[in-house]
């Protein structure tokens, strides 16, 4: 008698949370909302989390982060939970993190790597996987001496004369090292593909809005809302991490492009940031950002500071003068009293609130994208009353404000650039414009 073999699914690792608080650090967020996101990203890759707790830090020490008695404690609790792996939600050197792994007798991994992890298993295209590869190797280049064991061997020199030859640990460095450049020279390739894709797309003079904003904002939800797209969007922290282009349809009939980059997140790792310029470049060449915003979230004044640092160091801060426009997402999350609050508020300040489960304020936002896109001047476009051609053509390339078919003709008030308008007489020179 032959037994089916059956597949079952592993089981998941065992993990323990911690968030140390520095000494004298004065921090945006409070330890306990730092803590809850640190069990959120540990959730995110499928990790069964036992135990998280908040670790006040007296004196840092520089082999293991927490003090001796702190070690010990948490090395006992290791053992009486079983636990696999252990996250702290800060960083750590190479050194702290080899000793804290010896001490409790289990996987220790910080938060850079714990963020690196999820990003690993979300790329799914292939540029999205050259970066967060890139940004792995780029971690990983202090800490060879804790990922591999048998760092000690030397291979023999080459030649009669050879010395005792190179260390396995040099060996390896050596092969990583070159692996970084091939990265380096592919995402370059991929950036410029990008380039000469992003200059076919300015022929066609369609504006660019990319969204932006924390990890389960709400953006691809709200994405998928304005542009009837399935991009996948989960209540779990960085759901999507490759961009996505699709058209919206304007107010008037004007097309633009709207374009859903990777989330951020406090502490986002320099190695990612770099790692995903290739991808951020979609939002330094946009005509306009949304900063997507989570206005239910008891921390919206601190994830609204970490993306703006983030766009800072991509080169379209504040100082830059890109045109921002606040979105703030989740408004059916809000009690009556927050919510007329919230309205208000974001009355004054220029914001757009809307739900994008519901889809409560998507038309308004619409119009507010048109309107910010809307920096052309106005212009008077005749045309002869049989001539849909050109009728639909300025409907797709340009913003309608006006029209009266009363006479003859069609005489319409449109927002047109200029090099829209050089097309337009190109294509129709015998129609009056003013």
């Amino acid at each position: 008698m032959t037994r089916k073999s059956v597949d079952r699914k592993a089981p998941a690792l065992l993990a323990l949370v911690l968030h140390p608080v520095r000494p004298r650090t004065a921090a945006a967020r409070g330890p306990e909302a730092r803590l809850e996101e640190a069990v959120g990203l540990a959730r995110a890759l499928d990790l069964s989390v036992q135990d998280a707790r908040i670790i006040p830090l007296r004196t840092l020490s520089p082999s293991t982060l927490f003090g001796a008695g702190r070690v010990s404690e948490i090395g006992d609790l290791c053992g009486e939970e079983k636990i696999d792996v252990v996250i702290v939600d800060d960083a750590l050197s190479p050194g702290q993190q080899r000793n804290l792994e010896r001490a409790w007798n289990a996987k220790v991994v910080d938060r850079t790597g714990l963020i690196l992890e999820i990003f690993g298993r979300r790329a799914r295209t292939g540029e999205g996987r050259l970066q967060v590869e890139l940004a792995r190797l780029e971690y990983e280049r202090s800490r060879l001496v804790r990922t591999w064991t048998h760092l000690e061997r030397q291979r023999g020199g080459f030649g009669f004369l050879g010395g005792p030859g190179e260390t396995q640990i040099e060996a390896d460095r050596r092969l990583l090292l070159d692996r970084i450049v091939r990265l380096k020279a592919e995402l370059k390739d991929v950036r410029r593909t990008r380039g000469l894709q992003r200059r076919s797309r300015q022929r066609v003079p369609y504006p660019i809005v990319a969204m932006v904003g924390y990890t389960n904002a709400g953006k691809s939800t709200l994405f998928n809302h304005l542009t009837h797209a399935r991009v996948l969007a989960k209540d779990m922290l960085f759901a999507t991490l490759d961009p996505t282009l699709r058209q919206l349809q304007l107010p008037g009939g004007r097309p633009a492009i709207l374009s859903d980059t990777v989330g951020f997140i406090s502490d986002l790792p320099h190695e990612l940031v770099e790692a995903f310029r290739a991808t951020l470049d979609e939002v330094r060449e946009a005509d306009l950002i949304l900063h997507v915003r989570d206005v239910a979230s008891p921390e919206t004044d601190a994830e609204r500071a970490d993306v703006e640092a983030v766009l800072e160091r991509i080169g379209v801060g504040a100082e830059s003068g890109r045109s921002v426009l606040e979105v703030w997402n989740k408004i059916d999350r809000l009690d009556p009293d927050s919510r007329d609050d919230t309205l208000c508020r974001a009355s004054r300040s220029g914001a757009a609130p809307v739900s994008a489960i519901t889809g409560e304020g998507a038309v308004a936002l619409l119009g507010a994208i048109a309107q910010h896109l809307d920096t052309a001047p106005e212009r008077t476009v005749h045309l002869d009353a049989g001539d849909g051609e050109a009728l639909a053509w300025l409907y797709r390339h340009g913003r309608i404000t006006h029209r009266d078919d009363a006479g003859e003709g069609v005489e319409l008030t449109v927002r047109l650039d200029g090099q829209a308008l050089g097309r337009f007489e190109q294509l129709r020179p015998g129609a009056r414009t003013g």
